[in-house]
């Protein structure tokens, strides 16, 4: 199988890395030539520019950023072939797919989210979304499920709209707290003492609020701006903050027990292994001690 990755940022690294370790005759292509040539001797892997590389590819990932998406898809358009499967790994998918399917003709498109970072091992124990809108692209995704899930991967096939619908709680509202958490811990004079006296929940807390902010700015900007509904999650958010604040402000003990009991009662409707999170919480951070 001779793949083509697009983009050698994090992502098309860990790709080019990935691909060539299951057999994979990898070519990475990028805009930047001479980091392009400096990556191709460290991974061992041959390069090309964008056309060269999807034009002799059996399979072609894209892995470009969501801001440059359209460029290269455009870019490449005039040499794909009929039936090619071409495949991005954006962590928006109505966007992307909708782009695929304007400008690549007769490929064969399917969108795909591996939901972790370049900092994952491998697949395995990893969720990884696959989202067809065509019977031929439900046949191909349903022949890479078998293979995800040899490797162990946890697969979920669905419309790009639905996995959008999720990744606005998963993603884009996980990146908008920890923002904020971040620019209010900064605010604290006290921040870098605190850090050493942290329980658990503060340390959970603060490696959120410091892991966001090592993210890739370009990648939340677009999640945060082309996620359908998550403006609507964000503001729940904020009233159920203020609603809390003046609890608070108002010093009722008797209306926080009120308020927590009654979360209590939502959260084992909803889930009633909701218990052991504290649990999980812990064997988290112990992962992490030295």
């Amino acid at each position: 199988m001779r793949t083509a990755v697009l983009g050698a940022g994090k992502m098309g690294v860990w790709y080019a890395k990935y691909c060539k370790a299951k057999g994979d005759a990898v070519v990475l292509a990028a805009r930047n030539s001479e980091q392009l040539a400096k990556l191709g001797d460290e991974l061992g892997v041959e390069t090309a520019d964008f056309l060269t590389a999807v034009k002799d590819a059996d399979r072609v990932l894209i892995c470009v950023s969501i801001s440059s998406f359209e460029e290269v898809v455009k870019k490449i358009s005039p040499v794909i072939h009929q039936g090619q499967p071409i495949m991005d790994i954006c962590s928006i998918k109505e966007f992307p797919v909708n782009i695929m399917h304007k400008y690549l003709k007769g490929a064969l498109v399917l969108g795909t989210h591996p939901v972790f970072g370049p900092g994952s091992n491998g697949v395995a124990h990893k969720a990884y979304v696959l989202t067809p809108t065509t019977y031929e692209e439900e046949a191909y995704a349903k022949q890479f499920q078998k293979w995800l899930e040899k490797e162990e991967a946890h697969v979920f096939i669905m419309t790009p709209q639905r996995h959008d619908e999720l990744m606005s709680i998963i993603l884009g509202f996980t990146h908008f707290v920890g923002l904020a958490v971040c620019e209010t811990l900064l605010d604290q004079p006290a921040f870098a003492e605190s850090k050493k006296l942290a329980g658990t929940t503060y340390r959970m807390l603060f490696t959120l609020a410091e892991a966001v902010a090592q993210e890739t700015p370009d990648l939340y900007a677009n999640v945060q701006t082309k996620l359908a509904g998550l403006d609507k999650i964000e503001a729940s958010f904020i009233a159920n903050a203020e609603a809390w604040l003046e609890i608070m402000k108002n010093k009722d003990s008797k209306e926080i027990v009120a308020r927590m009991d009654r979360l209590r009662t939502k959260l084992g409707k909803e889930d009633s292994e909701y218990i052991k999170s504290y649990e999980v919480m812990y064997k988290m951070l112990q992962s992490t001690e030295e």
